[in-house]
Parts: structure tokens; sequence; C-alpha cells
């Protein structure tokens, strides 16, 4: 089922899971106006903080929905906190924007115990070591899978803007999914030209929560700056 078949006058409603879900406001007017004919990309995001500069970096040039899906974060308070910056970025973002440059938004399932499957075994592994691959792996299958399921031509993630992920690794597994599910892999690495600091500056500006730590359990003793 293609995703602008799913929008209509007041909201972009997307039901993942059995659950439909309310999400940034898109008029009929803007998805049938020529100006708007550009690539779809459903875009993975790690959290709020990493989706403001890469969503900055891709305005204009893709039709651009965020799919936040982190089994990774395994403490469902932390997690409930990054959703709500997520979606707290993409509510003000969207109010200080042209229409048509407006971001959709998706939610996969919140389910840790995939996490724990695909990480077993690799518990004692450091932090940016053998267990980041399997959790990569799981996150951007789910986001290749659902952007296939929905029309999209493109798909992505915001992971790469972390100086603390392999971001050679990242473009390895996304080329990997994009030939499986014939979908183009958007490879640019958001680092470039200040994108990490950029992030910073405007979470700061959104007033985001910004965690400390990547998200699963055994990552909690690495503080992030």
């Amino acid at each position: 089922m293609s995703m602008k078949k799913e929008k209509d006058k007041d909201c972009i409603c997307t039901r993942i899971e059995g659950e439909t879900k309310r999400n940034s406001f898109i008029s009929m007017e803007d998805i049938h106006d020529p100006r708007k004919a550009r690539p779809a990309i459903l875009l993975h995001s790690c959290c709020g903080p990493c989706s403001t500069a890469v969503v900055e970096q891709l305005s204009g040039r893709y039709d651009i929905t965020i799919f936040f899906y982190n089994p990774n974060i395994t403490d469902r308070d932390e997690y409930e906190k990054r959703r709500i910056a997520q979606i707290d970025f993409i509510e003000k973002y969207n109010d200080k924007i042209d229409s048509r440059d407006r971001i959709g938004y998706l939610e996969g399932p919140y389910e840790p115990e995939r996490f724990y499957s695909a990480v077993k075994n690799l518990e004692n592994e450091p932090e940016g070591g053998m267990r980041c691959t399997p959790c990569f792996q799981l996150r951007l299958e789910k986001t290749a899978e659902t952007a296939s399921m929905s029309g999209f031509d493109t798909f992505g993630t915001t992971l790469g803007i972390s100086p603390y992920k392999n971001f050679e690794l990242l473009v390895k597994l996304g080329m990997q999914l994009g030939m499986r599910y014939g979908l183009t892999f958007l490879n640019e690495d958001f680092k470039k030209h200040g994108g990490y600091q950029r992030s910073i500056e405007l979470s700061k500006q959104y007033d985001l929560y910004r965690q400390k730590y990547c998200g699963c359990v055994f990552s909690g003793k690495v503080k992030i700056k």
C-alpha cells in the first residue's frame, strides 16, 4: 500500500502492527502539487536530536517520513522519553516550514525482546563492537521492510550522523537490504560539514531531550558527550 494513499485532508494516519498513528498535517493540495514530485524516503530515526540535522539536510530534496523503530532502547521509560522527543521535534519543525515540506511520522512496535534475541551471546561486547552489527541489521531491515510495503522509493537512517557509529558498516548493511527489498539506500554521510555539531545546536533550539547513552542496557555505562 502506498503511503501517499493514506494521506487525507487533515492528517497522515498510519497503521503499523494493527494500530493507527496520527502524524503530521499535510493537505491533499500539497500531495498533488507537482513541486512535490521527489523521492519518498522512509528515514529510520534513532532519536529526535539526531533527526534534526538530517531532516535539515534532506528537506526539499525528499518527501520525508520519519520511522521510529528502536527495540534496542531496553528501558521503557527511556524509550518513551526518546519517542516523545522525536514527535516533539516533528511537530515544532512542521509548524515552522512550508506545508509542502512537512514531514510525516511512522512508529514501529516496541519489541525489546527482538533486540535481546538478536544480540544473544554478545552481551559482553564493548560499545561499538560486534553487538552493534545485529542491532543495526534489526533496525535497518524493519525500515526496509516497512518502506517496501508502504510504497517508498528510498530508505535511510539517522544513525550515520553520530561519530560513535560505524558509517561504513551502516552503508554495507543498507545496500544489502536495498537490493533485497528493491529500494534505494541513502548512503550520505551526515557527519560531513559539521552535521553532528549542528544536531546538538538544533536540539538546544528545539529544547529536545538528549540522551546520554546509546540505548541498550549493555551500553548504559558508556556515556556520550
